[in-house]
């Protein structure tokens, strides 16, 4: 990771740099926070009027729950909503019909069906709308990593990835992780990153035991071509090493970082901003912080 231009001008007119803008999608209703729709959404709304909120992306909803979303907004104002299906192309069309109330800023679909799932948001997805892909992590080892990349290239969608969940199988380890970075970057073709990444720096559970990935790692990686770099990358767990290579990024970097890796799905934004915060690469005034 060579020196450059700081990412970080003295005067900037957000107080959230570049690398960090849009990162967060608010998935305060899915586990392990499973915070109730009727809150999640006040509290999102909050988000979306704080100092931070360059931050922070849409709010995520399973297609499940899109009534009881419906409920809890009605007569509030618009929402930004990301529809999240786990149940594959059936749900997308139901989805979109329930989604109405909203305006849909994103679909992330589940398939073990890359074909299909791109047929189907081609057929029914409105053009100005974006969607992200999520097969199954069984479907991406060896071989099959390739074919549902190459299958998405050809496509205008995003990969997504699952790094962390429930149980401790959930979380892959560096190399596997790294094998989906580094196929994406091969390819130019952006993904967005779900589960885990509560935390800017990989780190173990102290309650849990599961090795956890670091939001600030994966964005480092997300640079990298060469697997065995990300996964040294990924494996870094000295935040203030990492705090210094964002410091060195150019603002090139930034950018292709980005393009490469467009957001990840929380359950709690004040976490990764607290993280931030706390190895110097956020800092807002306490006037601002007030506002928390």
């Amino acid at each position: 990771m060579s020196a450059g231009t700081p990412v970080f001008p003295a005067a900037a007119a957000s107080p959230i740099p570049e690398l960090f803008r849009g990162l967060l999608d608010d998935a305060a209703v899915f586990p392990p926070g499973n915070l109730p729709v009727a809150e999640a959404v006040p509290a999102h709304r909050a988000h979306r009027t704080a100092w931070y909120a360059d931050a922070v992306g849409p709010f995520l909803c399973g297609a499940g729950r899109l009534g009881e979303l419906a409920a809890a907004v009605a007569g509030t104002g618009p929402l930004r909503v990301g529809l999240v299906l786990p149940g594959g192309s059936a749900e997308l069309g139901p989805a979109l019909t329930a989604a109405a109330p909203f305006e849909v800023a994103g679909v992330e679909l589940a398939t073990r069906d890359v074909p299909e799932a791109v047929a189907e948001l081609d057929r029914l997805l409105p053009p100005d709308v974006p969607a992200a892909v999520e097969v199954p992590r069984e479907l991406l080892r060896g071989d099959g990593l390739d074919e549902v990349l190459d299958a998405l290239v050809d496509s205008a969608y995003r990969a997504k990835f699952r790094t962390g969940g429930v149980v401790a199988e959930a979380f892959p380890d560096e190399d596997e992780l790294a094998a989906f970075l580094t196929g994406c970057a091969q390819r130019g073709l952006p993904y967005k990153c779900t589960a885990g990444l509560h935390n800017a720096v990989r780190h173990t559970d102290p309650q849990t035991g599961f090795e956890h990935h670091g939001f600030l790692n994966v964005l480092l990686a997300a640079q990298e071509t060469d697997r065995a770099a990300a996964a040294e990358v990924l494996a870094e767990r000295d935040g203030e090493a990492l705090a210094k290579a964002v410091h060195a990024l150019s603002g090139h970097q930034v950018t292709v970082i980005r393009n490469s890796f467009t957001a990840f799905g929380t359950c709690s934004v004040a976490e990764p901003l607290d993280d931030l915060a706390a190895l110097g690469l956020l800092s807002p005034s306490p006037l601002l912080q007030e506002d928390r």
